[in-house]
């Protein structure tokens, strides 16, 4: 999956935008992206964590990527807006264990964060969100996602249709101005802005090529 920020936050809150995968048949997940983290420096950041079925945060190795926060799951680590990553989870190097991984697709090159030991044979209940920390009117973000892809069991790559859209409900602590809306190069995630795309709603996928 790519990922593009394309318009950095302006205030110090923190931003995330991640995407998420379950690990099947057993339960629990990960969730794997990039951060606006005001206790980073520079405020930019990574991350790669998750919880199994119970809540209990997920145990992983040791992450090769230094950090000005004391957090496994988050690095210190330097990205730019307006330019594309490619996010990957893949199996790591012992069964049950799962590795993230962010490529900088400017320069080729690829960082490796850590493993986790999320169990499960197979992923599953794949998504992408923005989640906002920031006040409601605060000023316009806005990430953009394209090129989803998995690696079946029977070993062929396959991309899916469409994404199904939410939002977090106004009573829970969601904002009414948020909005996903497909474009040329992919399905967009904004913050303060007029919602035209309803929840519920099947936004299909854009097919992007260079």
């Amino acid at each position: 999956m790519e990922l593009e920020v394309l318009e950095s936050p302006a205030v110090p809150a923190l931003y995330f935008w991640a995407l998420q995968a379950s690990f099947g048949p057993d339960g629990g997940g990960a969730h794997l992206g990039l951060q606006w983290n005001p206790r980073h420096g520079g405020s930019t950041a990574v991350n790669w964590g998750g919880y199994e079925r119970g809540g209990r945060i997920l145990e992983g190795t040791p992450s090769g990527i230094a950090s000005t926060v004391d957090d496994p799951n988050t690095r210190t680590w330097a990205w730019s807006a307006q330019r594309r990553y490619r996010l990957r989870i893949h199996r790591g190097s012992t069964p049950g264990w799962w590795s993230g991984e962010v490529a900088d697709l400017e320069t080729g090159a690829a960082t490796h964060i850590r493993q986790l030991a999320g169990g499960g044979r197979y992923l599953e209940t794949l998504m992408v969100w923005s989640e906002v920390f920031a006040d409601c009117d605060a000023p316009s973000v806005a990430a953009r996602w394209s090129r989803p892809s998995v690696l079946a069991r029977d070993g062929r790559r396959r991309t899916p249709t469409g994404y199904g859209v939410a939002y977090q409900a106004h009573e829970k602590g969601g904002c009414t101005n948020t909005d996903a809306t497909p474009t040329a190069e992919g399905v967009v995630q904004r913050t303060s802005t007029p919602r035209t795309t309803p929840p519920g709603a099947i936004v299909p996928l854009v097919l992007v090529t260079d």
